[in-house]
C-alpha cells in the first residue's frame, strides 16, 4: 500500500472525519437524558427471516440473465416491491445494450465439484500467493442437476433495450444532496443467483423498506438503485453514470424543490454478501462452514482520483459497523474493482461491501459459488446469511448517520 495511504488509515482511526455529510459520526454518543438512538432503532428493524425471504423470491426468477424475459420479470418484481414498502416514487433508467463479444474468454465451464486447487510461489509481485482456484462462468446447462431451474434458465441472451429501477428517500433539509445505495440484479452461471447478487438486491431492497417506513427522515436524500447488466461489464451503471451525472443538483422545474438528480455525496455496492468460507484446499475442495474469521470486506479504490475521500468514508462504514452490526467485524481494503461503484470513483467517493476481497479472495477462487449452479438457495446456512444481514445492519447504520436521520414521535420506541 502506498505511504501515504498507511498514514491516512492510522489517521482515520483517531481522528474524526469532517467532510460535509458526516458530521454524524457514528463516535458521537447520544447526550444524558436523551432518547434511544434513532439509528439502533432502525438497524433493530433489520430481521434475518425477511432478508432471507427476499433473496429466496428473487430466485423464483432463476439466474435473471440480462436480455431476458426472466430478467425482465424481475425487474418488474422489484419495482412492485419497493412500491409496497412505501418507496412509491420508483423510476427507470432505460438503456440500449449490445453485447461485443458473444463468447467472452471468461466463459469457459467449470466443474465446481473437480477444479483443483493449486500452490502458487515465486510470483513476487503478484496477489494471488498460496493456495488458488481456477474461476470461470458455467455456461454448460447439463451442470445443472435441477431440470426445472435448467429449464427456467434456458433463455439466452438477446441485445436491445434494457432497464433497471431505481427510487428515492428524498431529504427533509437537503434535497439536494443525496447518497446511493446500489446493488446489481442480473447473474448468470445456470444457478439462481442467490448470492451473486440476490444478496446484494436483497440487502438495498431492505434498507428501501426501513428508510420508507412511517415516521423515518432523514435531512439528505437516499437513493436505492438495482443495477442491471453488471455481468457484461458495468453496463447498466455505467448508463446511469452516463445520463445523469450532468444533472446532479439542478432544481426542476426551477422553483419547486423538486431535484431529480440530487448532488452525489457517496456511492456504495453491495455485491455477493454471503460466503465466508476461506481459501480453497490445496485438492480444490472447500470448508462447508463459514470460518470462524468471517468479516464484511468494505474496500475502496486507491487508483481512484478520490481515492482520500473514499477511505474516510470506508472507515467511516467500519465505525457504524462497530456499533451496530449484531455479529460480524469489518475490515477495510483498498483495491475496489469489478463491481458497479468503479463508474463512479472519480466522480464521487465510492465504496463496496461484499463477502471477500475481490482481488485477493474472491479472485482467487474462495468462493466455489460464484458463476456457478450451486448458487442456489439452499446452498446457504443461516450463518452465511447473517453475515449478509451484518453487511445490512452496517450500511444502515452508516448511511443513517450521514443522511441525518430521525424519527417521529409516531415511530418512536416507548
Amino acid at each position: 500500500m502506498p505511504r501515504k495511504f498507511s498514514r491516512l488509515i492510522s489517521a482515520c482511526l483517531t481522528v474524526a472525519v469532517s467532510a460535509p455529510g458526516f458530521a454524524h459520526g457514528p463516535e458521537a454518543e447520544p447526550a444524558p437524558g436523551a432518547s434511544e438512538d434513532p439509528v439502533k432503532v432502525l438497524v433493530g428493524r433489520l430481521d434475518l427471516e425477511s432478508y432471507k425471504a427476499t433473496v429466496k423470491a428473487l430466485t423464483a426468477f432463476g439466474d435473471r440473465r440480462q436480455g431476458t424475459e426472466r430478467n425482465r420479470k424481475a425487474v418488474d418484481w422489484i419495482d412492485s416491491q419497493l412500491q409496497a414498502y412505501g418507496c412509491s416514487n420508483t423510476e427507470r433508467l432505460r438503456y440500449e445494450f449490445q453485447m461485443p463479444d458473444p463468447t467472452p474468454r471468461s466463459n469457459t465451464p467449470v466443474d465446481p465439484v473437480i477444479a483443483s486447487g493449486e500452490i502458487r510461489s515465486g510470483v513476487g509481485g503478484s496477489r494471488y500467493r498460496g493456495i488458488t482456484r481456477a474461476t470461470g462462468v458455467n455456461i454448460d446447462a447439463d451442470l445443472q442437476p435441477d431440470e426445472k431451474l435448467r429449464e427456467l434458465n434456458r433463455e439466452g441472451a438477446s441485445d436491445g433495450p434494457r432497464e433497471q429501477v431505481y427510487c428515492t428517500k428524498v431529504g427533509t433539509t437537503h434535497p439536494e444532496e443525496m447518497y446511493i445505495i446500489g446493488a446489481h440484479m442480473d447473474g448468470h452461471g445456470w444457478g439462481e443467483a442467490a448470492n451473486d447478487n440476490g444478496s446484494g438486491t436483497a440487502l438495498v431492497m431492505e434498507l428501501a423498506r426501513i428508510f420508507s417506513l412511517p415516521g423515518v427522515q432523514t435531512e439528505r436524500s437516499i437513493r436505492f438503485v438495482l443495477w442491471n447488466n453488471e455481468e457484461t461489464g458495468l453496463n447498466g451503471a455505467k448508463a446511469y453514470v452516463q445520463q445523469r451525472a450532468g444533472l446532479q443538483g439542478i432544481e426542476e422545474p426551477l422553483g419547486s424543490g423538486l431535484y431529480p438528480e440530487p448532488k452525489w455525496l457517496g456511492m456504495i455496492q453491495h455485491d455477493m454478501m454471503l460466503w465466508d468460507h476461506g481459501m480453497p484446499r490445496a485438492d480444490g475442495s472447500w470448508a462447508p462452514e463459514q470460518r470462524p474469521e468471517a468479516d464484511v470486506n468494505i474496500e475502496f479504490q486507491s487508483t481512484s482520483k478520490l481515492a482520500d475521500a473514499a477511505m474516510k468514508l470506508a472507515f467511516h462504514f467500519r465505525d457504524a459497523n462497530e456499533k451496530y452490526a449484531s455479529d460480524y467485524p469489518a475490515a477495510v481494503g483498498p483495491h475496489m474493482t469489478n463491481t458497479d461503484s468503479v463508474p463512479f470513483m472519480d466522480l464521487v467517493p465510492a465504496i463496496s461491501l461484499r463477502e471477500n476481497e475481490r482481488g485477493m479472495q474472491t479472485g482467487a477462487g474462495w468462493n466455489p459459488t460464484w458463476h456457478q449452479p450451486i448458487d442456489v438457495f439452499a446452498t446457504f446456512s443461516d450463518k452465511d446469511f447473517r453475515l449478509g444481514l451484518n453487511a445490512a445492519q452496517t450500511t444502515l447504520g452508516a448511511v443513517a448517520l450521514l443522511a441525518g436521520t430521525s424519527l417521529t414521535s409516531a415511530e418512536k420506541p416507548d
